[in-house]
């Protein structure tokens, strides 16, 4: 038989087992929870999630900044700042694009001159003799004597040839006449010096000056466009002039091998082509209003009025 001292001895050997277990155990948990936290992030759902540190911060949900949509555009959570992510880089505008015509083939963007249409312009009119009607434009003799010359400021390098304006005085009177001169200085911007014949049905000629307003008008006609080669024109040099023309004309092209040339303006109402370009091809004027005519079948014929059947409309 075991006497108590033998059994109080294994009651205690029995008690300091359990509690090394326990201990045991315990440390174990310890160790387990270290190797966690010292294993790599792991990803739940597409985003990252940082494990909680030894301290016991709470763990923290790190979403992307930048996550493009499924059809490739920012979705509607973008702010104006995000940058385009790599699988959706930004659209640039193509180096070869070009805007689309918004007129007619026929048209063009209208002259940006000094004589636009829609504007009125004050000044004075004075007058002149005007002898036959020709002047610096080069039309040669007038059918009728309501001409004018433009000051050489409004006349802008003969711009002002062949535009119909109307005048009208502080007494009420007004009248049409057609630019067909230049008027030096000190003619001011704004002055028209008027035939006498013009002058005199808005005022007495003993006036010789009078305030005016005048604009630019699109009278009717039945006339049609002619062009003119200037005298010694030929292949090699050649200059062109447009006569009878309704509105005002802003440019002068020709065609040539390589497509349509502008010509430069001359201040006697020529368009000139200096090495022979385009002339005798086909042409094309542009009004003010950025009509364009196209005319073929002009003769080099120098200093000789060849009529076109073709004419600007009224506006």
């Amino acid at each position: 038989m075991k006497t108590a001292r033998q059994i109080a001895r294994q009651r205690r050997r029995r008690h300091r087992a359990m509690v090394g277990t326990t201990v045991a155990l315990g440390v174990a948990g310890v160790l387990v929870a270290l190797v966690l936290a010292l294993l790599p992030d792991r990803e739940t759902d597409g985003t990252s999630v940082a494990l909680a540190s030894a301290a016991g911060t709470p763990a923290r949900v790190a979403l992307p900044t930048d996550i493009p949509s499924p059809t490739g555009t920012p979705s509607s959570t973008d702010s104006p700042t995000t940058k385009p992510s790599a699988h959706t880089p930004s659209k640039r505008p193509s180096a070869t694009a070009t805007p689309k015509a918004s007129r007619a083939a026929s048209t063009t963007e209208p002259s940006a001159g000094r004589i636009r249409p829609g504007t009125t312009y004050t000044g004075v009119a004075t007058a002149y003799e005007a002898g036959d009607g020709d002047g610096a434009c080069l039309f040669g003799p007038s059918d009728d004597m309501m001409i004018a010359a433009m000051n050489t400021t409004d006349y802008e390098t003969s711009r002002a040839c062949g535009a119909y304006v109307r005048v009208r005085a502080a007494n009420g009177a007004s009248i049409t006449v057609r630019i067909t001169n230049e008027c030096p200085l000190p003619c001011a911007p704004g002055q028209i010096d008027l035939s006498r014949q013009a002058f005199a049905k808005l005022a007495d000629l003993k006036v010789g000056r009078i305030p005016i307003t005048w604009n630019l008008v699109s009278p009717s006609t039945s006339r049609t466009v002619s062009i003119r080669y200037k005298t010694g024109s030929n292949p090699y040099w050649c200059a062109i002039q447009v006569i009878g023309h309704r509105n005002p004309v802003a440019r002068l092209d020709v065609r040539t091998g390589s497509g349509w040339r502008q010509l430069p303006r001359t201040a006697y109402d020529y368009f000139v082509s200096a090495d022979g370009s385009g002339c005798g091809s086909t042409i094309r004027i542009t009004d003010v209003y950025g009509e364009q005519l196209t005319v073929s079948g002009i003769a080099l014929r120098a200093n000789v009025v060849q009529p076109t059947r073709v004419q600007f409309a009224q506006h």
